[in-house]
């Protein structure tokens, strides 16, 4: 949400065409496409590579007996 709203502050910026725009438009630029980045990472990759590495949601609830072969069942 803080990530959004700051890229979404730089996007006057980015878009404008006054004096002085041609240095203010790469800045925004490269402001607007790194927040948005950093939003994406944060939101996606990084549970993915805590689910991955065992210290998210999923770490204990049982889900390692699929891994190891075993079916759950017990007697059977």
């Amino acid at each position: 949400m803080t990530g959004t709203v700051a890229a979404l502050g730089f996007v006057p910026m980015m878009l404008s065409t006054g004096i002085g725009a041609e240095v203010q438009r790469p800045l925004a630029t490269v402001v607007v496409f790194g927040m948005a980045c950093d939003t994406v990472l944060t939101m996606l990759v990084l549970p993915v590579l805590y689910l991955l590495f065992g210290k998210g949601p999923g770490a204990g609830d049982g889900l390692d007996a699929l891994h190891d072969g075993d079916d759950g069942i017990e007697g059977g």
